[in-house]
């Protein structure tokens, strides 16, 4: 595997550009384009463009010189709502594309963007045989320092709490997080950031609202906890019913991390220790742990009871509206003995 050095005109007829960090490969992707003229230019994505129309724009040549520049992307597809990767270039596209890198067009680059190109695939060695392929990876465990070095980059230190908390909010998605650091570092001016700011400036994922409710209820704050169920019950698509049923399941879940980090603590087990196990973030782990701290175990038994009841109205055992139901649960466990008024939520 290589990479272009510097600005360096691209000398290769094929460059693939595959990893999860999008911000590098977008920044690479940038300076290949900056060799040639827009009008010379094609941009095309791999799931409505087989390889054929691929390679025929290729071998059409330019009307402004012989320089020419095809990028397509998507080669693997795109995620969907459940984060899979549908879409993208079959077999067949793999061997015209193959068969093209054979014998290319003179003065023509070709890159090829994806997400995950195994170095294992047809199409990655086809393209470290006749270019060259960058790889612009970040593991897991290595995207908070992504974050850090980020910031400072553009002069801010940020705190690792900071850079967990954004994580947790925002995903591992790191275009994402490259918009928020951005955001955060303009609006720092210098100054350091910390988890407050995150939280405070750092608008929660399409899944993450839940926990403002969490945050309510461990607090002890019924107010708070109906207007943010209010809040998604009115920004979901779905009927309110449905989303009943979804929130519930969230607090009951919710009411699951916090006994077992509980009875984790209780056994000399540390939150962060215990996160692999649960499968959860450590930085989620560690703030569910410090909620759970606020109830006692009789307290998360009373609020495992409540949940029960409210399961069962949503079941057909109640005449109330299931976002009434939902609502009166909510009263109920930060009203009862169920938190600690005061305790901070995660």
């Amino acid at each position: 595997m290589s990479e272009t050095s510097g600005r360096d005109a691209p000398s290769r007829p094929v460059y693939l550009l595959t990893g999860s960090d999008r911000p590098k490969i977008e920044l690479a992707l940038e300076r290949l384009r900056e060799h040639f003229p827009p009008e010379a230019t094609e941009i095309a994505s791999a799931l409505d463009t087989p390889a054929e129309a691929a390679v025929a724009l290729c071998n059409a040549g330019s009307l402004f010189g012989d320089a020419r520049l095809v990028v397509v992307e998507h080669l693997d597809g795109r995620r969907d709502n459940d984060n899979r990767l549908k879409g993208g270039w079959k077999a067949a596209d793999v061997e015209a594309v193959s068969a093209y890198l054979a014998s290319p067009a003179p003065g023509t680059v070709l890159a090829l963007v994806g997400e995950e190109v195994k170095k294992t695939t047809a199409l990655w060695k086809a393209c470290a045989k006749a270019g060259d392929v960058l790889e612009y990876a970040v593991e897991k465990k290595a995207v908070q320092k992504w974050i850090a070095d980020r910031f400072a980059r553009q002069g801010v230190r940020a705190e690792p709490e900071a850079c967990a908390a954004l994580v947790h909010l925002v995903g591992e998605d790191l275009h994402a997080l490259a918009l928020e650091v951005d955001k955060l570092a303009t609006w720092a001016a210098g100054e350091p950031v910390g988890e407050r700011e995150v939280e405070l400036l750092v608008a929660p994922a399409a899944d993450t609202p839940i926990f403002t409710l969490t945050d309510a209820w461990a607090a002890g704050d019924a107010a708070r906890a109906l207007e943010a169920s209010e809040t998604i019950f009115e920004r979901e698509t779905k009927p309110r019913r449905d989303t009943a049923a979804r929130l519930a399941g969230a607090l009951g879940g919710h009411l699951g991390k916090m006994r077992a980090l509980k009875r984790a603590t209780a056994e000399g087990v540390r939150a962060r220790e215990a996160a692999t196990k649960l499968k959860m973030h450590p930085f989620y782990a560690e703030k569910v742990s410090r909620q759970a701290d606020g109830f006692s175990p009789e307290q998360l038994r009373d609020a495992s009871a409540r949940l029960a009841e409210l399961d069962g109205a949503l079941k057909g055992r109640s005449r109330l509206a299931p976002d009434l139901e939902v609502q009166r649960a909510l009263i109920d466990l930060t009203r009862r003995p169920s938190a600690r008024p005061g305790s901070r939520g995660g």
